[in-house]
């Protein structure tokens, strides 16, 4: 059997680096996916292995079942309904194996993600020979939780594979979980995190699994269901960032002015929790989500400008603003800023020709456009082909 699972991306829509501070913070899924296949190989004398191919990058890896039990010896068979987190030791053996690979240094910043997938598969399959084939629409390290949606979709097809979780494959449309299997594929996905991030949030993993919305504040996570149809226009800058040193020039401004900056907290804690109120409530006619969008353009333009006091905004991000500006829309950056994506909201009564023109001038800069619809389903699963 052969089974697929996608998993969307995620963006901010308020709250990135106040939320550090205590402030809430708004994450939503995108309808930009990572795919995941997974299917079992017949064992055979000639080739027993384990293999993993990213097509994005025309990388495939694969190693012996042998050499994995040899790596892995205490999880042949798997525990795929038991989360738990990779070891020192097992994460040496882990780099061993990765090591071998001998993945080209242009590749070199997916080894984390390739020893998240070694640690997922052995854990919750042991060491049974397969076949896995990633396919990404995101454009990695643009802070739209590529790696995130990464773990959850490995974490899913393994899982729909596995003793762990019943699913019906009697048809082949896209299904969903139950929500304690979601839980489960959420706690797994969290694990593949926390190996290539270290000490992840756990929001982007979340936002991945259960899709639509979700507020967090001070550690604390809630669901929430957008009455509204959103769409976005995510331009990707191109232009790398380190987030550890953009959170921490943060944390220095607040030191410098902590009055000042509790403000700004306060502020973006106050948008927050209005995106949330507005997205949730009930919409009556057209002229209720035009009415809905232009609050929305608004509080976004000021969650804008609340993180341009942070220091947190770059030129690239200027540039797609005043484009933007232009045609009458608003955006602001999502995530950690200085350089990244920008959000831009698509009013419902928007032309396609002003959406073609501004597409236009922004890829003129050398930006990628992409257009996503917000909230949404989070993780989903799909038989391509069975032998039952």
């Amino acid at each position: 059997m052969e089974v697929k699972a996608r998993a969307p991306a995620k963006i901010i829509l308020a709250g990135e680096h106040a939320v550090v501070h205590g402030s809430t913070a708004v994450a939503a899924a995108i309808n930009l996916y990572t795919y995941v296949s997974l299917s079992f190989s017949v064992p055979s004398d000639t080739d027993e292995s384990l293999k993993l191919q990213l097509k994005d990058v025309s990388l495939e890896l694969s190693w012996s079942t042998a050499r994995i039990r040899d790596a892995f010896p205490n999880h042949d068979n798997g525990v795929g309904s038991s989360p738990s987190s990779c070891s020192l030791e097992t994460l040496k053996s882990i780099a061993s194996l990765v090591e071998e690979q001998k993945i080209p240094e242009e590749n070199r910043g997916l080894v984390s993600g390739v020893s998240a997938f070694l640690w997922l598969y052995t854990s919750i399959h042991g060491c049974k020979p397969a076949k896995v084939v990633v396919h990404s629409e995101l454009p990695l390290g643009a802070g739209l939780g590529s790696s995130a949606s990464f773990c959850v979709a490995l974490s899913a097809a393994m899982l729909a594979l596995s003793d762990s979780i019943s699913t019906d494959f009697s048809h082949q449309a896209w299904q969903i979980f139950r929500d304690s299997e979601l839980e489960l594929v959420n706690k797994w996905a969290f694990e593949g995190e926390k190996i290539i991030h270290g000490k992840p949030s756990g929001v982007d993993n979340t936002v991945s699994t259960y899709g639509n919305l979700i507020t967090f504040k001070s550690g604390d996570l809630a669901c929430l269901k957008t009455n509204m149809p959103l769409k976005m226009l995510v331009t990707n800058t191109r232009v790398g960032r380190n987030t550890k040193t953009l959170v921490a020039g943060v944390s220095e401004r607040t030191m410098r002015h902590p009055s000042t900056m509790a403000a700004v907290f306060n502020a973006v804690d106050c948008i927050s929790n209005e995106i949330a109120s507005i997205v949730q409530s009930p919409v009556a006619d057209d002229l209720a989500i035009t009415e809905k969008e232009e609050k929305l353009g608004e509080l976004m333009e000021m969650n804008q400008g609340l993180l341009q006091c942070m220091g947190v905004s770059h030129s690239s991000i200027e540039t797609v603003l005043r484009t933007t500006e232009k045609y009458k829309l608003h955006s602001k950056l999502t995530g950690a800023g200085g350089g990244g994506c920008v959000l831009t909201l698509l009013p419902t009564l928007l032309s396609g020709t002003i959406v073609d023109k501004v597409i236009a001038e922004l890829e003129t800069c050398g930006f990628q456009c992409l257009i996503a619809g917000i909230g949404g389903n989070g993780v989903e699963v799909s038989v391509i082909g069975s032998s039952l």
